[in-house]
């Protein structure tokens, strides 16, 4: 338990931090984007669409958009996804990491039980997100917010925090390798605010399907509005049901090994590992197949509330002054490009997250068994940089053919499919911008840090700038504004240019600064 808070000293309170301090910006910026009582109501009929639900949540207190409502409703959901993200990575890394990496036997030969280091992360789950929980309560009630209401809000983000961190721990115990036992917890992680998301796009309050994820449990507390506890025992009960069911798994397994046994490979390995293309896709085509998966299935279901944004549309004709009097398929068509966005965006912490995968091989001493051969640096940069760019541009086509299909079925228009399909191509050279300055991070060993700093700014103000109002300045210079919303827009050769010149560029300057250090230093 001390050890694994000394490791976490940084990160625990950077996190907190992170959350405490993104809510006091938006307890800073709300005011002044929305300075009245009808300003703030028109945000909330943009809200009642489904579309604006799926986002965001339930849309409780829409009738009386006040700043606690607006923020329980459009953060609360964004805010718990951050903090079960942090849970998974940090019961992974003590739990799985360190037994692959052959610490937890170094522990084990100690007197020390079997069950301790599970324990131990537990126990560091809990910490963690009582700190996050803390810090969030200070922030909001630093906003003038009332107490009960903000602690629930608090105490909601933590339990979803402890069921993602109990889902990281069962899944540690069933694979034995930390990337696959983070990844199924992140994928139930997606799946739980899709079915949150649909769920409450279905209905204003939520439908049935809202309860059946952890994070609709927190936001049906209905904090600032007619506040209730109980949802949250919901969430304490499936954490004690998680964490008893890993500790039942830990016994059945040696050290070591996962309850579901990795696939036995060939006697012989295939020409096609010989070379740094083939092997890294062999190591990487499982992630990618994942990462596909998740997000085919996200953006077929996003897509399929097309009709219901349509039908919103025409039922309450007064939303046309709202988008600037549009047609409702010219809404329905500006409002999927700005889906398409956000799949794009997710696409690019996939390839920042592909990249970064070089630091691990480095370090665990892989990738200078490879260097030993044949295979010059640049050539195995530029191997790893290859998948990247192929798996990328995959991902962005699963989501715009999935966007594109789930539309199509739900207004019946089959031509939606191919431009959307087509159209979500325009942002691969963005999504490799990104993974060209992870990139520069591992050749000139400078930390990753930074490179996440800027994808979290550049998501933030594409997500979240015209809420606040940011000046166009700011708006028409983050990176996701660069590109045009494809395919209700016209894209901009020029800017796609440039912009893939950049991303050569940046891999140029990665390959220079691995090739002027020493691997492993």
């Amino acid at each position: 338990m001390a050890v694994g808070l000394r490791r976490d000293r940084v990160r625990i309170p950077v996190w907190a931090l992170a959350v405490g301090g993104l809510i006091a910006y938006f307890g800073a910026a709300i005011p002044v984007a929305y300075p009245d009582a009808a300003a703030l109501q028109t945000r909330a009929e943009i809200m009642k669409e489904p579309s604006g639900a799926f986002m965001t949540g339930p849309g409780y207190g829409l009738d009386d958009y006040t700043f606690g409502v607006l923020l329980a409703n459009e953060m609360l959901g964004m805010v718990a996804v951050a903090v079960a993200v942090m849970s998974i990575f940090l019961v992974v890394r003590h739990t799985r990491a360190e037994e692959e990496a052959g610490r937890a036997d170094l522990v084990r030969a100690g007197v020390v039980g079997r069950d301790a280091p599970l324990a131990a992360a537990l126990v560091l789950l809990v910490v963690a997100n009582a700190a996050v929980a803390l810090v969030l309560l200070g922030a909001l009630l630093a906003n003038g917010l009332a107490p009960v209401d903000s602690g629930a809000v608090a105490a909601g983000v933590a339990v979803v925090g402890l069921v993602f961190g109990g889902v990281a721990a069962v899944t540690a115990q069933l694979s034995e390798h930390a990337r696959t036992a983070s990844g199924a917890a992140g994928g139930l992680l997606g799946l739980a605010y899709v079915l949150r998301g649909v769920g409450d796009a279905a209905q204003q309050g939520g439908s049935a399907l809202s309860w059946a994820s952890p994070i609709g449990w927190a936001q049906q507390t209905r904090a600032f509005v007619d506040l209730r506890w109980w949802p949250l025992l919901l969430g304490v009960a499936l954490c004690v049901v998680l964490v008893v069911a890993a500790f039942a798994l830990t016994a059945r397994r040696d050290v070591g090994a996962g309850l579901v046994a990795a696939r036995r490979g060939r006697a012989d390995a295939r020409r096609t590992l010989l070379s740094p293309v083939g092997l890294t896709w062999r190591t990487e085509r499982a992630a990618i197949a994942w990462w596909g998966v998740g997000l085919g299935v996200f953006a077929v279901l996003t897509g399929s509330m097309a009709q219901g944004i349509v039908d919103s549309f025409e039922a309450q004709p007064q939303l046309a002054e709202v988008f600037g009097g549009a047609s409702a398929d010219d809404v329905l068509g500006s409002t999927l490009s700005a889906f398409l966005t956000f799949f794009a965006m997710a696409v690019a912490v996939y390839a920042v997250v592909s990249v970064n995968r070089l630091g691990r091989e480095e370090d665990e001493g892989r990738t200078g068994v490879v260097l030993a051969t044949a295979v010059s640096r640049p050539a195995w940069l530029r191997g790893s940089l290859l998948v990247t760019v192929v798996g990328s541009a995959a991902l962005l086509l699963v989501s715009g053919l999935g966007l594109g299909a789930g539309a199509a079925v739900s207004v019946g228009d089959p031509g939606l499919a191919g431009p959307f399909a087509v159209g979500s191509l325009a942002y691969l050279p963005l999504v490799l911008c990104f993974a060209g300055l992870a990139a520069v991070a591992h050749g000139w060993r400078a930390g990753t840090w930074w490179v996440w700093a800027l994808l979290v700014a550049s998501i933030l103000v594409g997500l979240y700038g015209p809420l606040f109002r940011l000046p166009d300045a700011v708006l028409d210079a983050a990176p996701f504004a660069l590109v045009a919303r494809v395919p209700s827009e016209s894209v901009s050769v020029g800017a796609l240019v440039a912009t893939a010149a950049t991303a050569l560029v940046l891999a140029a300057v990665a390959t220079a600064g691995l090739g002027r250090r020493d691997v492993s230093s």
